[in-house]
């Protein structure tokens, strides 16, 4: 059985200057195919850099993906657009993902 993709919106409700973006960069609107707008706001998330990815690394088994702004409510909203076309797969496809979403908190 070939799973049902749709096509998801991910809009920001807060304003660039709202201090809920202090430890996030801001990126705009971005769209994705997903399954759900759950599986939306994973799919935004794991197109971000993150900790493992690069050489420094927190610890082993550590994930920066938990932090990302697209699992915030208060940051992102989900919109539903409609059916994803046939073949398509899962990911983003619209918009543009930073990958220098993490910040140092050394100086």
């Amino acid at each position: 059985m070939q799973e049902e993709l749709k096509i998801f919106r991910l809009a920001p409700l807060a304003e660039p200057s709202d201090p809920n973006w202090q430890n996030a960069s801001y990126q705009g609107e971005v769209t994705v195919v997903a399954r759900s707008s759950g599986d939306a706001r994973l799919a935004a998330s794991e197109a971000e850099l993150d900790f493992r990815e690069i050489d420094a690394k927190p610890a082993e088994g550590v994930t920066t993906d938990m932090a990302s702004a697209f699992r915030n409510e208060k940051l992102y909203t989900v919109i539903e657009e409609g059916p994803a076309p046939p073949g398509s797969k899962r990911g983003v496809i619209g918009g543009t993902v930073r990958i220098d979403n993490i910040i140092s908190t050394q100086l």
